[in-house]
């Protein structure tokens, strides 16, 4: 979990996405509602920067008989729930709300609002807070992630914040800055700053909002949103050709 919580919000925002669509498949599956009962973050691992669930040995598709609501007892360590009991006499949605608790206590809270968007903020504390609530089921919860997950991937989120008066850049075509790096967090590049922007504009603020950053390369690389991937640099006294790259040099503080 620490070395997740040093990745990107976008990556970290894919594990998510990724578990809320298995939980959701795992409430409507052929089966029924199937509930893992040794929910843990060893029982997962990521493939291609999603996640995956290796032990079913603990699933189940039972859902608890009861005679009341108090039958529908579900306890975890920081808080307890009590279900609705149907007319049927089974505990309402138990299987899918137990594997919702465990996926807000045990992922979502560490992972979805750190370092996020500001302009995204706000939904995803919603979305946090409704999970740790119990207050949506697993398909509003998968709904209004696939909603954040629109906004990011449109650039709709940019357009809930506050643009500040932007400095002067100066586009070189072809062009690289190979050194002048330097660090921040949280960065795909452990050496540079190498971030994700939905277009120049974007690329433009963030080197605005870095005191050190004086130039940024736009590179031909995308992440699994579709986003590009921009290194932004301390200065530009060291210019390389290099036909895939677009450079651009901040010409005024």
């Amino acid at each position: 979990m620490i070395q997740l919580l040093q990745t990107s919000w976008e990556d970290r925002f894919r594990i998510c996405l990724s578990l809320v669509r298995l939980l959701h498949y795992l409430a409507h599956s052929p089966l029924g509602s199937v509930t893992l009962l040794d929910f843990r973050p060893r029982q997962f691992v990521i493939v291609d920067g999603e996640l995956k669930v290796t032990d079913l040995d603990d699933a189940s598709i039972e859902e608890s008989s009861c005679t009341s609501n108090s039958d529908c007892f579900m306890e975890f360590p920081a808080r307890n729930f009590t279900l609705p009991c149907s007319v049927e006499g089974r505990c309402q949605s138990m299987n899918e709300k137990r594997n919702l608790y465990n996926a807000y206590r045990f992922f979502f809270t560490y992972l979805l609002p750190h370092s996020a968007p500001s302009s995204l903020r706000p939904l995803l504390d919603k979305i946090v807070n409704a999970t740790g609530e119990l207050h949506w089921g697993i398909d509003e919860t998968a709904a209004q992630l696939e909603r954040v997950l629109n906004l990011y991937k449109s650039g709709e989120y940019l357009q809930n914040t506050t643009r500040m008066p932007k400095a002067e850049y100066r586009r070189v075509p072809e062009a690289f800055i190979p050194d002048e790096n330097y660090r921040c967090w949280p960065s795909y590049h452990h050496k540079g700053c190498l971030l994700s922007v939905f277009d120049v504009n974007e690329a433009i603020e963030i080197c605005d909002s870095y005191s050190q950053c004086k130039a940024f390369v736009l590179t031909n690389e995308t992440t699994w949103t579709g986003r590009q991937l921009v290194f932004f640099k301390m200065a530009s006294n060291h210019i390389m050709p290099d036909p895939d790259k677009i450079t651009y040099v901040k010409v005024t503080d």
